[in-house]
């Protein structure tokens, strides 16, 4: 009886190590959705705001976005969608990505699906919106009075958008399939999810507040064995998906 009982927990344990802790599922990329409910001609943005993982044992994830579109050209607007449950495979793939543009519309009608910094393709450098100004020794993307919400939107105040950062970006990664972090400083990227840049940005939020523990636990999910203290560790370090409230509407025109 005694070794009837080892054989069924080693079996047991064999069962959960070959399906990872995952199960067969299928999840849409609500991206894709997003993107194909726009009106053709529309010029947007749509940006990373948050991300989430629920559950013990079986997991799932999801993303929160920021979108600024111009229902009326000239005129963006900011709206925060609800939580969207996304494709595990999407979810580690932008896991670097927190407050990060993953995919825009210009006016020119070009979809460019490429993780930059947040307002590089349609408004910094676009002399629609605003200007380069000399000052502080350096060249600094300025937005005009009446689109200076976008400065607040962008967090330009806190990180202003060098002359140089947007050359590099146009230069050597727009168009060539390579996500642009800005320079890296004091062992940390300008942007993206580990950044000084996303926690200012995001400082009243669960997430931002923890990130070190949940950027460790998706690195543990991504390279996830056999070993149940793993799955412990992940366990306790839950997210409630209440972690940031959703901020809707846009700005007045």
């Amino acid at each position: 009886m005694k070794y009837a009982k080892l054989t069924i927990i080693a079996l047991l344990l064999i069962a959960v190590s070959s399906c990872g802790g995952s199960r067969d599922k299928f999840v849409k990329n609500p991206v894709d959705d997003i993107v194909r409910d726009m009106p053709t001609e529309r010029v947007f943005s749509i940006m990373l705001y948050d991300m989430n993982v629920e559950g013990n044992f079986f997991e799932d994830y999801y993303h929160k976005y920021r979108i600024i579109e111009e229902t009326t050209p000239g005129q963006p607007e900011e709206r925060i969608t609800d939580w969207f449950e996304v494709p595990e495979s999407y979810f580690k793939q932008h896991v670097d990505d927190m407050g990060m543009e993953l995919v825009s519309r210009g006016e020119d009608g070009k979809l460019v699906k490429e993780v930059s910094p947040p307002g590089y393709n349609n408004y910094v450098g676009n002399e629609k919106y605003g200007q380069w100004v000399q000052r502080d020794g350096g060249s600094f993307w300025e937005f005009y009075g009446k689109f200076a919400f976008m400065s607040s939107m962008f967090n330009m105040f806190t990180y202003p958008v060098r002359r140089s950062y947007y050359n590099d970006y146009r230069g050597n990664y727009y168009g060539r399939g390579r996500a642009y972090y800005g320079p890296t400083t004091g062992g940390s990227s300008y942007y993206g999810t580990n950044s000084n840049y996303t926690r200012t940005s995001r400082a009243n939020s669960t997430w931002s507040n923890n990130r070190s523990s949940f950027k460790n636990r998706v690195n543990s999910r991504t390279s996830r064995s056999s070993s149940s203290t793993s799955r412990t560790s992940r366990s306790s370090s839950r997210y409630g998906r209440s972690s940031s409230r959703s901020r809707g509407g846009g700005f007045g025109k």
